[in-house]
């Protein structure tokens, strides 16, 4: 399943009442390590039925990445049960993103 755009008008419904965890990738198209995350994110969104994979473009949706205190991207958000559960800022690889999900 590919990653799902994430809108302060969707975010209640795909992230605080998805019935699956969801990672999220905070990112920016000028952001040149978004850009290199952003093909793992993809292929994890794509290899996996086990949680749902988000994406908030920074630009579009400031609201939302202050409401989460996202002040450097890329970042990665993981939600359970409508609440934050992990956090990773930064490039990190596909098998710490899998671990930070729990995977």
């Amino acid at each position: 399943m590919a990653a799902i755009k994430i809108t302060k008008d969707n975010f209640e419904q795909e992230v605080l009442k998805s019935e699956v965890p969801v990672l999220i990738d905070f990112w920016a198209a000028w952001c040149g390590p978004c850009r290199m995350l952003s093909p793992t994110v993809e292929e994890i969104a794509n290899e996996t039925d086990a949680f749902k994979v988000g994406k908030v473009n920074v630009d579009e949706e400031d609201e939302l990445a202050a409401k989460f205190g996202i002040s450097s991207i890329p970042t990665l958000l993981v939600f359970k049960n409508g609440a934050e559960a992990g956090r990773s800022v930064g490039v990190i690889r596909k098998d710490q993103i899998l671990n930070l999900v729990g995977a």
